[in-house]
């Protein structure tokens, strides 16, 4: 009886990913614990093992197929003594009729691009008034011109203008099969791309204002004045829990400023002591100081949950790291009872495979705090979007030269660090993310106080 190789979930978080690579052919014999594919999901690639034994009889998606949905159908082994080519391959499903697909997509994809074109047509008209008093703002309505209708204006649905925008195929030259001539779904995927952009285009005029366009096409901008690249998967995650976070977590930021001369000084003597190989950097000694201060107010370490506030027994620091083509944020776990050289080889270790996108999913899951450093590109101070179901996360500026007045009353040169707090005001109020502070601040300014 033959055995099918499905899509696994390789993340909590994973609805679908991309089969970046086979590294097994029809015909091949494989064991359990094979590596026999590449997976990219939204954070990471990562290598597939065989759970079941027995001959590749046929490879179903092809390598380099996006959007492959968890538990769909991959492959087909045959076991041992069953003929690979009697083995029977899942069939597909059978498409909709084109009557139907027409009618099913024409009716959804009318009413969203009905409130799409509402919203992308809306226009800020200018200000009428100049002087001492604020211009009034007047919202209005402006047609935007193209090819096939009486008023210039293309009938297609949004999905097939975003089909058109990737293959680069110009709307214009389509005739449309759908109800009363609409471009739909079949006709731009049966058109050939590189047709010339439709001279109505070119002659649109512009409109007096500011335009909020929710599609971007050559309403727009000119066809050639830009390069679109397409949303890979981490991208398009990150787009949209950004998203999410920023719209339904009510947040608001705390900042202060950090005297860290003596946390310079302290890291200068740390290394100078440590042992060949080991360098502490200020990143290092600031993910040890919060997650301190996280275990001096343990009411900061939490988490909203619909059931309840989750309060976390130890602080994993999230560090939010930079990669090609988006963002991820490895977890340093416990870092309360780590060392700073154990941190600092840890941190090292995950940054770097994070760059080539080689974590797995329990490396950059289940933190319970973030830190974004920026310093490094010279930003003096910024906050972030929290990174739930995280409670706070920690913006770290740039250390400069200050002046500041001592405790004797003297104005001085001191290196000071500005840091803003995020907030998850669900689960932190002020009066806690302030202790916070303080208790961070304490740990910085006096970093012997991380032997304590």
């Amino acid at each position: 009886m033959s055995i099918n190789i499905t899509m696994p979930a390789l993340s909590p978080t994973m609805e679908e990913g991309t089969l970046s690579k086979w590294l097994v052919k029809e015909g091949d014999t494989i064991a359990s614990g094979d590596v026999i594919a590449e997976i990219e999901t939204d954070k990471a690639t990562m290598e597939v093992e065989a759970v079941d034994e027995g001959t590749v009889a046929k490879l179903l998606v092809p390598a380099g197929t996006e959007g492959v949905k968890v538990n769909a159908v991959i492959a087909v082994l045959a076991e041992e003594g069953e003929d690979a080519a009697s083995v029977e391959v899942p069939e597909a499903k059978a498409a909709p009729q084109p009557d139907k697909e027409a009618k099913k997509e024409s009716s959804e994809d009318t009413k969203k691009s009905e409130e799409s074109r509402a919203k992308s047509d809306i226009v800020m008209a200018k200000s009428d008034k100049v002087g001492g008093s604020q211009g009034k703002k007047e919202l209005a309505t402006t047609p935007l011109p193209s090819a096939n209708t009486a008023d210039g204006r293309i009938k297609a649905s949004p999905l097939a203008r975003r089909i058109a925008d990737m293959k680069g195929i110009d709307l214009s030259a389509i005739s449309g099969t759908g109800p009363r001539g609409r471009i739909i779904k079949r006709d731009v995927e049966n058109a050939k791309p590189g047709a010339a952009p439709a001279a109505a285009t070119a002659t649109a005029p512009k409109p007096d204002g500011l335009i909020l366009p929710q599609v971007l096409d050559d309403r727009i901008y000119a066809p050639d004045s830009y390069e679109l690249k397409p949303l890979d998967g981490m991208r398009k995650t990150v787009a949209r829990r950004l998203t999410e976070s920023f719209m339904q977590v009510p947040h608001f930021p705390l900042n202060v400023d950090l005297n860290i001369d003596r946390l310079l000084a302290s890291r200068s003597a740390i290394n100078a002591a440590a042992e060949k190989g080991v360098k502490i950097s200020v990143n290092d000694m600031l993910i040890k100081a919060a997650a301190l201060a996280l275990m001096d107010e343990p009411d900061c370490n939490a988490s909203y949950t619909d059931k309840g506030i989750a309060y976390h027994k130890h602080a994993n620091v999230s560090v939010a790291v930079a990669i090609d083509g988006g963002l991820i944020t490895p977890v340093i776990f416990e870092a309360e009872e780590k060392g700073l050289a154990e941190i600092s080889k840890e941190m090292k270790d995950l940054a770097e495979r994070a760059r080539d996108r080689k974590l797995k999913p329990q490396e950059y899951i289940g933190g319970t705090f973030s830190i974004s450093n920026l310093g490094m590109f010279g930003i003096k101070s910024f906050a972030s979007i929290i990174n739930p179901p995280e409670g706070m996360i920690l913006s770290v500026g740039a250390g400069e030269k200050r002046a500041v007045v001592n405790a004797k009353g003297n104005v001085e040169a001191a290196t000071i660090m500005t840091v803003t707090l995020t907030c998850d005001h669900r689960v932190i109020g002020g009066a806690e993310g302030a202790k916070w502070l303080q208790a961070f601040k304490r740990y910085v300014e006096t970093p012997e106080a991380m032997l304590l």
